[in-house]
C-alpha cells in the first residue's frame, strides 16, 4: 500500500507514468519536462500558457528548472521496483536468494546457505537490498541493540563508547517482543472498540429497521383508515342524497296535489267571475235582483275571500330552510361518529384536549388571563388576586384546570414571536414559591422554553437545548400517559418533531404555561 501511495505521488499528471526529468512550475506543480513542453507547444499560438493542474495563467512561457530531489526519488523508486527480486550473490546465474547475511553483506540461495557460517555473528534475515539500513552508519556494525531512551536501533559500539553510552539498552529481540506485547494490548483494545462499534451499528440498524417496520405498519393503518372513511363518506353521501331526493319527491307530490286543487279552484273562480260580470252588465234592475240563490252565495264567497284556506294549504308544504339545517347537522354528526368509531378501531385514539382552560386560581399576579381562559400573557401590572395555596408566587406561571391521568391527549398552542415563553406539564403537587416552583426545575414538571431564538427542554433542573430549523408560532403537544411520553411539535409545513421526553408519570398531569418579558401563550384546542 505504501508503494502504491508513493507511485501515485511520483506519477506525472500528463503521461500518468513515473516522472522523467521532472520540472516544477512556479505554482508548485511538477511534470515531466517533455510532457509540459508538448502541452505548451500546443498553447503557443494563443500567447497564453496555463498549468494543466490548477489552470494558473502565465503571460510568457516560463523557464523549466529541474526538480533534482524529485528526480532522485523517482530514479530510486524505479531502481527499487526493478530489484524487487533478489538473487544469490555467489551464483553465476540468476538464482533467487533465500536469506541475506547482514555481516557478509551478501544474499544466499539454498545451496550456498547450507555452506554459510552458523555463528551468531552472521545474522540472517529475509532477502533484502537495504543492507545499509541494518548497519550502524558510524561504526559499520550490525544493529543488535535498542536504546529505549532514544527509541533507536544501535550497534554495540554505540552503546559501549558511542553517543548512547550509559543509556538503557535492550536486545532487538527483547525490545521487539515488548513492542509486540504493547501492540497486542492495543489490538485487543481496538478489537473491543470495533466489536462495540459493530454492536452500536447493529443496534442502530435494528432501530432503523424497527422504524421502517413501524412506519410501514402506521402507513397501512392510515391508508386503511382513510379508505374506510372514504367508503363511509360515500355511503353517507348516498344516504344524504337519497333523503334529499325522497324529501324532494314528497314535497313535489304534495305541491302537485295542491296545485291541482288550486287549478280546479281557479277554474271555479273564473266561472263565478264570468257570471258576476254578466250580472253586472244587465241593465234591468228586476233581473239583477231576482237572480238565483247560488249567485248570492258566489258573491258572498268572493267578498269573504279564502285567506284561512290559503294559510292551511301553505302550512302543508315543509320549509326548505329546515331541511337544510336538519340534513347538514345530521350529516356532520354522522361524519363525526364515523371518524371517531374508525379512529378507535384503527388504534388512533388520541383525544384532542378541546376542553382545556386556564385555572385562574393558579395564575401568578404578573400573568394576565383572558376572559375566555385561553390566553396567558405577561403583565407588568400586578393583578392583585387573592393569595391562595394554589397560586404561583415566584414565577409567572399558570396551570390548566383540566388534568390528565390516563390515555393519549393532544393540544395546540400559539405563542408570541418574542419574549420568554414556556409550555409543558406539571403535577398538581408542584411547589408554588421558591426555586423549585419553576416549571422544569424540579422532578414534578417538564417544560419547553423559548427565548432569544433558543429552545430548551428542562426537567429536574437539567437543560437540553434543541435546534429547530426555523421558528414557529404554533406548537403541538402530545401526551401518552401510560407509556410516559411527552412530545413537542412545530406546526409548520411540514410538521417538525422538536423533542420527546420519556418518564414514568405517578400523578395527574396539568398543562403548564410560563410567560415573561411581554411573552404570551394561547390555547388553540
Amino acid at each position: 500500500m505504501a508503494s502504491a501511495g508513493l507511485r501515485e505521488e511520483l506519477t506525472c499528471p500528463i503521461c500518468l507514468s513515473i516522472y522523467t526529468q521532472p520540472v516544477m512550475l512556479r505554482c508548485g506543480h511538477n511534470f515531466c519536462q517533455g510532457c509540459i513542453g508538448s502541452v505548451w507547444d500546443s498553447q503557443g499560438g494563443s500567447g497564453l500558457y496555463t498549468c494543466p493542474e490548477c489552470r494558473v495563467e502565465f503571460q510568457e512561457r516560463p523557464a523549466l528548472p529541474r526538480n533534482l530531489k524529485l528526480c532522485n526519488i523517482a530514479e530510486r523508486f524505479l531502481s527499487t521496483q526493478e530489484e524487487a527480486v533478489i538473487f544469490c550473490t555467489y551464483c553465476d546465474s540468476s538464482v533467487p536468494a533465500a536469506k541475506t547475511c547482514l555481516l557478509c553483506d551478501a544474499s544466499l540461495c539454498d545451496k550456498h546457505l547450507k555452506k554459510h557460517s552458523k555463528s551468531e555473528e552472521h545474522v540472517l534475515t529475509e532477502p533484502s537490498t537495504f543492507l545499509k539500513t541494518r548497519k550502524c552508519p558510524v561504526h559499520k556494525e550490525i544493529l543488535k541493540c535498542y536504546c529505549t531512551e532514544d527509541a533507536a536501533c544501535i550497534c554495540v559500539s554505540c552503546w559501549v563508547f558511542g553517543e548512547h553510552r550509559g543509556h538503557q539498552v535492550e536486545s532487538l529481540n527483547e525490545a521487539s517482543e515488548k513492542k509486540k506485547e504493547k501492540l497486542r494490548h492495543v489490538l485487543e483494545k481496538l478489537t473491543s472498540e470495533r466489536e462495540e462499534t459493530e454492536k452500536r451499528a447493529q443496534s442502530l440498524q435494528e432501530r432503523r429497521s424497527e422504524a421502517q417496520e413501524k412506519a410501514a405498519g402506521v402507513t397501512a393503518r392510515v391508508t386503511a383508515l382513510i379508505r374506510d372513511i372514504r367508503k363511509r363518506l360515500k355511503s353517507l353521501e348516498k344516504r344524504a342524497l337519497s333523503e334529499i331526493t325522497r324529501w324532494e319527491e314528497q314535497v313535489s307530490l304534495r305541491v302537485s296535489g295542491l296545485i291541482q286543487q288550486l287549478e280546479i279552484k281557479k277554474d271555479e273562480l273564473s266561472r263565478k267571475m264570468l257570471h258576476i260580470e254578466e250580472l253586472s252588465n244587465i241593465t234591468d234592475p228586476f233581473t239583477v235582483l231576482q237572480g238565483r240563490e247560488s249567485d248570492n252565495a258566489d258573491f258572498c264567497d268572493a267578498e269573504e275571500g279564502g285567506n284561512e284556506d290559503r294559510e292551511r294549504e301553505d302550512n302543508k308544504v315543509p320549509a326548505v330552510g329546515d331541511l337544510y339545517q336538519v340534513l347538514i347537522s345530521m350529516t356532520l354528526q354522522r361524519l363525526v361518529d364515523i371518524v371517531t368509531d374508525l379512529k378507535a378501531k384503527s388504534g388512533f385514539c388520541v383525544q384532542e384536549a378541546s376542553g382545556i382552560l386556564l385555572d385562574i386560581n393558579t395564575a401568578a399576579n404578573n400573568v394576565y388571563v383572558s376572559g375566555d381562559l385561553k390566553t396567558a400573557s405577561w403583565s407588568g401590572r400586578n393583578q392583585l388576586r387573592p393569595n391562595t395555596p394554589k397560586r404561583f408566587v415566584s414565577y409567572n406561571q399558570v396551570l390548566s384546570s383540566r388534568s390528565f391521568s390516563s390515555g393519549q391527549h393532544y393540544w395546540e398552542v400559539e405563542i408570541s414571536e418574542s419574549g420568554n415563553r414556556g409550555v409543558g406539564i406539571s403535577y398538581p403537587s408542584i411547589k408554588r414559591k421558591g426555586r423549585q416552583s419553576l416549571i422544569g426545575d424540579n422532578k414534578k414538571s417538564w417544560g419547553l422554553y423559548m427565548w432569544d431564538n433558543i429552545h430548551a427542554v428542562i426537567h429536574d433542573s437539567i437543560e437540553t437545548q434543541i435546534y429547530p430549523e426555523s421558528p414557529s408560532q404554533r406548537l403541538g403537544i402530545y401526551l401518552d400517559y401510560e407509556t410516559g411520553r411527552l412530545s413537542f411539535y412545530q406546526l409548520c409545513d411540514p410538521i417538525r418533531h422538536l423533542h420527546t421526553i420519556t418518564a414514568t408519570f405517578t400523578e395527574p398531569l396539568h398543562a403548564a404555561f410560563c410567560v415573561r418579558n411581554n411573552g404570551w401563550v394561547r390555547i388553540r384546542s
